[in-house]
């Protein structure tokens, strides 16, 4: 799946209000983690006064400072408010729920938000309705595309759905694993939703390409999904098996699953692979993460939403060629792969000079669509 960014549409400015300081965005952070209440405001108190909060986001069932999509969301947002003098606010749903999401959206209209960000794929049916129920609003979906109950999608021209070229950021992580010396990686997985499992595609073949690249042969990987996104005991001891059992780094992708791998990865002196953001900050077991740049792809399009050139009704598709996902070259601890390979392998994507197999329709499962591997050998286990 690779695209561009397409505009057809418009957005009109509205007259805004001056951007937080650091005392009021703490204060109100601090009162909505007390409160737990739907709504947490990080604009002036005057904001309202004058037409409320013209950027909102809504988070899922997360905060703001999740290390994760929430939080760079978020950090998009108030780069840009901040930076043009915005009024903007966060709202959290009570529930994870299509009708919870919904009616939070609905809050943060009320509250005055003319551009709506919600981040995460749980948010596709609430922006299916809510794109008609509130026709002069526009959204920002993540890593989703609305579509309703029966899967029928739809995407009008106050919608700017994001997705992101995961299996380029898999290959990335895969690529300098190998070429970092690793021969013994493992992949799990959360959900097999097709986020997922494009990253787990993408790190195979990355591992299969530097070891073909370099003439390393017995690169194993041992690969498996654990059917939900939560940090859980059984997780953490499936993740120490491998890592007793001779594996050398995991890339956990799956939510808090990789927080279940780190805590593995630290009773073994092993390594992990973070995903979506640099997740260096987690745990000194992370020597690298594949990255969805998503405070870039939510900043460029709220700019987009300003200058008139709002990019709804069609899908945009953040990618290596429009510096869309990556490494955090500044924060991996690699002993080996270095800036200028990373920089060589990341041209030859965004050329196109590698053509990455895509997962088949109802499979996940890599040993049946990646069955070409020469140097790599893949244990899936289900």
């Amino acid at each position: 799946m690779v695209g561009s960014l397409t505009a057809c549409g418009g957005g009109s400015k509205t007259e805004s209000t001056a951007a937080p300081t650091e005392a009021q965005t703490a204060a109100a952070e601090s009162k909505e983690a007390e409160s737990k209440e739907a709504e947490s405001a990080e604009a002036p108190t005057e904001a309202a006064a004058s037409g409320g909060y013209e950027l909102a986001l809504v988070t899922d069932l997360g905060t703001i400072d999740d290390k994760s999509f929430n939080q760079g969301a978020w950090e998009g947002l108030k780069k840009y408010a901040e930076e043009n003098g915005i009024s903007y606010k966060y709202y959290q749903p009570q529930e994870g729920t299509t009708d919870s999401y919904l009616e939070t959206i609905g809050l943060a209209i009320e509250g005055g938000a003319k551009l709506v960000v919600c981040p995460g794929f749980l948010f596709e049916e609430p922006i299916y309705m809510a794109q008609d129920k509130y026709p002069d609003v526009h959204f920002i979906l993540l890593d989703g595309e609305p579509h309703d109950a029966s899967y029928t999608y739809k995407t009008n021209d106050n919608v700017m759905p994001i997705l992101f070229q995961e299996d380029q950021a898999g290959f990335l992580a895969g690529y300098a694993a190998v070429k970092d010396g690793y021969t013994k990686l493992g992949f799990m997985g959360g959900m097999a939703v097709p986020a997922v499992i494009r990253y787990g595609y993408g790190f195979v073949q990355g591992a299969e390409y530097a070891a073909v690249e370099d003439g390393v042969t017995g690169i194993e990987i041992i690969y498996n999904y654990t059917g939900a996104f939560a940090a859980t005991p059984e997780a953490q001891s499936m993740a120490a098996s491998w890592y007793q059992n001779g594996t050398q780094v995991v890339f956990g992708c799956g939510g808090a699953v990789g927080n279940s791998v780190m805590a593995a990865a630290q009773e073994k002196g092993a390594k992990v692979i973070g995903v979506d953001v640099d997740q260096s900050s987690e745990s000194d077991t992370v020597i690298t993460s594949a990255m969805k740049l998503l405070s870039n792809s939510v900043y460029d399009g709220v700019k987009d939403f300003y200058d008139g050139s709002f990019p709804g009704g069609k899908t945009s598709v953040f990618t290596v060629a429009n510096s869309g996902v990556g490494l955090p070259m500044e924060t991996s601890k690699f002993e080996k792969f270095n800036q200028e390979q990373y920089d060589a392998i990341y041209k030859k994507l965004a050329d196109g000079e590698i053509t990455l197999i895509q997962f088949s329709e109802d499979n996940n499962d890599p040993t049946k669509d990646l069955t070409e591997l020469a140097n790599t050998k893949v244990t899936f286990v289900e």
